[in-house]
């Protein structure tokens, strides 16, 4: 078993205790943030792709070093033909504590219940508007929101809780809605996670001038649901949370723009093409597929993936919030979000 002692730390002292996983560079969805409709994609091919086998066992060697939590990602990872078998061999990994999916729900009303059975913990849906049209809009390809909140019921209905909905913000697109959003989570019983809009990848376009701060997103709930602040749960959590002061639930804010977390960041992400990214913000990753391929043991691939971890220097975030403040920043090329998932 391992010690404290013998989890990695990067430069900056911050341990390895959360892993993302992208099952697939895939999604039904083009949303303008992540994966714009009027660009064009080359996906992986399926020799590319880690297998479910390749994947559990990498995912073992970082539970091994100290992962705890589990989330699998995209692109849209219910896409990945019987997602199940993955999550039961990931659930019945020793030592991890938390198995959760990213998901848009358009397919999690007949997904739901084999997750839950297979052993998926809970499920966070990205939900960014409730209005038919700007939905619409949003998803880039006029994919009905009918469809997405029937697949959060069904995730209620199998138990697939706490349910989180992720919002992301614009300025002038989805802003107006937060209460609405912030409502209908609460009637749910879920917690909203309103995201600041974030320069993800390079085909986003991003500006700066349609952020909505965290501040602005809190004072517009606080008018009409008066909230007051709680404690992270853990450090590395990456949402400052609040309660409703009349019970009515919680409720999260990611200020990755206004007020960056890397201080506290503790998450490595695995592609589907088996490169490791030490963050969101990443230009390169560092290949894993081709040493597992090549029949490396467990503990020549745990210590690459110690080592990996060990020189990580990671803080984009608070590099890229100074450089705004100074009129000084520049887009980098980035690894686009739905490679690896947000």
């Amino acid at each position: 078993m391992m010690t404290t002692d013998d989890q990695p730390h990067d430069v900056y002292h911050r341990p390895l205790s959360d892993l993302r996983i992208s099952v697939t560079d895939r999604c039904n969805f083009r949303c303008a943030f992540c994966m714009p409709a009027e660009q064009s994609y080359k996906f992986l091919p399926k020799p590319e792709i880690l297998s479910f086998e390749e994947t559990a066992r990498l995912a073992r060697l970082f539970v091994d070093l100290g992962v705890r939590k589990i989330r699998l990602t995209g692109g849209e990872p219910l896409l990945r033909s019987e997602l199940e078998k993955l999550v039961a061999q990931l659930a019945a990994l020793r030592g991890l504590d938390d198995l959760a999916l990213t998901t848009n729900a358009y397919l999690l009303p007949q997904k739901a219940a084999a997750l839950a059975t297979a052993g998926l913990g809970r499920v966070t849906v990205s939900l960014h508007s409730l209005d038919p049209g700007t939905f619409g809009r949003v998803n880039g390809l006029g994919v009905e929101l009918e469809r997405v909140l029937a697949g959060i019921r069904a995730a209620i209905d199998a138990g697939l809780t706490p349910l989180k909905l992720n919002v992301v913000v614009i300025k002038g697109v989805n802003d107006h809605e937060v209460v609405d959003l912030a409502r209908y989570a609460r009637d749910l019983g879920a917690v909203a996670r309103f995201i600041e809009y974030m320069d993800v990848g390079t085909v986003n376009a991003w500006d700066p001038e349609r952020v909505v701060s965290a501040r602005e997103i809190l004072e517009t709930i606080d008018r009409v649901f008066p909230l007051e602040a709680v404690g992270k749960d853990h450090p590395g959590e990456v949402a400052d949370r609040y309660r409703y002061r009349d019970g009515g639930g919680e409720v999260g804010v990611i200020t990755s723009v206004t007020q960056p977390f890397c201080g506290d960041c503790s998450r490595v992400r695995l592609a589907a093409d088996g490169r490791v990214y030490t963050c969101l913000f990443a230009r390169h990753g560092h290949d894993l597929k081709t040493p597992l391929r090549a029949g490396e043991s467990d503990e020549e691939l745990r210590g690459r993936i110690r080592a990996l971890w060990g020189r990580r220097a990671d803080r984009y975030s608070e590099q890229r919030t100074a450089a705004l403040a100074a009129g000084r920043f520049v887009p980098a090329d980035k690894v686009e979000m739905f490679r690896i998932g947000g």
